[in-house]
């Protein structure tokens, strides 16, 4: 099954339609760094600002997209189902978001943690902060 085979079948279920809108929104959040708001609108210019907020939030009521907080704003991307498992390293300075592929591992380490205090574990999402390449060769 497809990732849009994948969206239409969550949607559906709820009682909702896989609209033109909803597949475009869908699209512009696939195969990219997670997005801000201001970022996603500007890769929708023929959809209006409302919709775009008002699906993103029924995408995130659906389990569709995730918010990764980054400081005090955020930026958007496709949840678990929609690609393949990876974490996130966020600079504090200039906010760059690395992502992180699986590492095995982290991910037994992961599981370990969830064996040890008898925590079924479902999901779990890994968001390191600190400083990037760049930013920690600036002088202070």
């Amino acid at each position: 099954m497809t990732a849009v085979d994948t969206l239409t079948q969550t949607l559906r279920d709820s009682g909702y339609s896989a609209t033109a809108t909803r597949r475009t929104i869908f699209s512009a959040l696939q195969h990219q760094e997670p997005l801000g708001m201001r970022e996603l609108i500007a890769r929708l210019p023929g959809i209006d600002r409302a919709s775009v907020y008002r699906n993103i939030a029924l995408f995130e009521q659906l389990g569709i997209v995730q918010r990764l907080q980054t400081g005090w704003k955020y930026k958007l991307e496709l949840a678990g189902d929609f690609h393949e498992h990876h974490h996130h390293a966020t600079c504090l300075n200039c906010g760059v978001l690395t992502i992180i592929p699986e590492i095995i591992e982290l991910e037994q380490t992961v599981q370990k943690i969830g064996k040890i205090f008898n925590f079924r574990l479902m999901q779990h999402q890994l968001e390191l902060q600190g400083y990037c390449e760049r930013c920690s060769q600036k002088p202070e």
